[in-house]
């Protein structure tokens, strides 16, 4: 049998007028906006190129502990012993002294909120020996995450010029934090935390503005500018972002808030087939049937330009007849939604709904027969 490329085309016509999106453009020299359910990139600039990180590296730092916390390591209730080298440690400081005896809990709490500088150190000595041991580990691990364009020298974001990370790359450990953390999230909206006696505010701009941000982590160095990777919730609809390179605190906060009030007001997303739901029939070659229903493993979802649903299309595309025996959940097909130029297409993988046994030699015998049939026309009428 010599399979061929079926397409299958139909209008997604779901009755709203067409629109674009306002473009908008933004002081930051590194910015990305990605909505966190379907990835759809909203805003791109420099987001391949590595920049200075400062603490917005940080969001690594707690990633290795998070993993520790999930491997059975170590414990919420573990705690860590404070050295000199931690205590003595300038910028952003939790106030730790080789006196205390800090949680794991606490010292989450004493990144998430605090940023501190001397919380990242005694994380970093005690899981790796060193603060540079672990900066290598963060690096290893970095990689195994596919973020390339990640290298790190320390636990803190203090400036180093081998200490980089891209904005894709901090877009994505922002999204890590709640895909695969999300019983630690909830640290990222506290407002404040006392520790030593000493209650200090977080810093990120995006809680309390009332627009639903909920986290993640700002940075600050003279080399880096003002950054920030936020993240913000609007009725069930989450985006996550960089920004980085802005010249003061001031900017950072209404440059964030901008370009988050933004996202949410151009942009939707549009749910076009729910999980489980046939979209289309494929050929089956020599089987007990001669379709197998093509279904949608998850909800398609796609994010698009407000009002712009009105004339995308969709094609199915698969290598077929396809070849029986057919197991339900065999993914034998892609579903192409081309919908505007503001939005690239949206490609979903889509699997067999059913099994299909292989037929009998009756199935088989009528199969030649139709062949036969076929090749005997062409032979006498001719064909190309």
């Amino acid at each position: 049998m010599i399979n061929t490329f079926r397409h299958i085309a139909f209008a997604l016509a779901l009755g709203a007028a067409s629109a674009s999106a306002q473009t908008i453009d933004t002081a930051a020299t590194t910015a990305l906006i990605v909505d966190y359910d379907t990835g759809a990139v909203l805003l791109e600039r420099n987001a391949d190129t590595p920049i200075p990180p400062a603490s917005m590296s940080k969001l690594m730092t707690l990633n290795m502990l998070f993993e520790a916390v999930q491997d059975g390591r170590v414990g919420l209730d573990t705690v860590f012993p404070v050295s000199e080298n931690a205590h003595g440690f300038g910028g952003s400081t939790m106030f730790l002294e080789t006196r205390h005896d800090p949680t794991v809990e606490d010292l989450i709490r004493g990144i998430v909120v605090l940023s501190g500088n001397d919380a990242c150190i005694v994380v970093a000595e005690h899981l790796a020996g060193s603060e540079t041991a672990f900066a290598d580990r963060m690096t290893i691990r970095a990689r195994e995450l596919g973020m390339m364009d990640s290298t790190f020298a320390n636990a803190t974001g203090w400036p180093h010029p081998d200490h980089r990370m891209s904005g894709r790359d901090l877009v994505f450990i922002g999204r890590r934090m709640i895909d695969e953390f999300g019983e630690f999230y909830p640290y990222f909206a506290e407002q404040e935390f006392t520790w030593n006696d000493i209650t200090q505010p977080n810093r990120n701009p995006l809680l309390g503005a009332g627009i639903g941000g909920d986290g993640l982590k700002t940075g600050h160095t003279e080399e880096a500018g003002f950054g920030l990777v936020g993240s913000a919730e609007q009725d069930g609809r989450r985006i996550v972002f960089v920004i980085s390179g802005l010249d003061s605190s001031s900017a950072r906060t209404t440059e964030s808030e901008r370009l988050t009030r933004w996202a949410f007001r151009e942009f939707e997303n549009v749910t076009f087939f729910d999980a489980g739901e046939t979209v289309a029939q494929a050929e089956i070659w020599l089987g007990e049937t001669d379709t197998v229903p093509l279904v949608a493993a998850n909800s398609v979802m796609a994010t698009l330009p407000r009002g712009q649903v009105d004339g995308a299309v969709a094609r199915v595309s698969y290598d077929g007849p396809v070849e029986a025996p057919i197991a339900a959940g065999d993914h034998i097909a892609d579903l192409i939604i081309t919908t505007s130029e503001d939005v690239g297409d949206i490609v979903v993988p889509l699997v067999a709904g059913a099994d299909v046994a292989e037929g009998g030699a009756m199935v088989r015998v009528m199969t030649s027969a139709r062949m036969m049939a076929g090749r005997a026309l062409g032979s006498i009428f001719g064909s190309d």
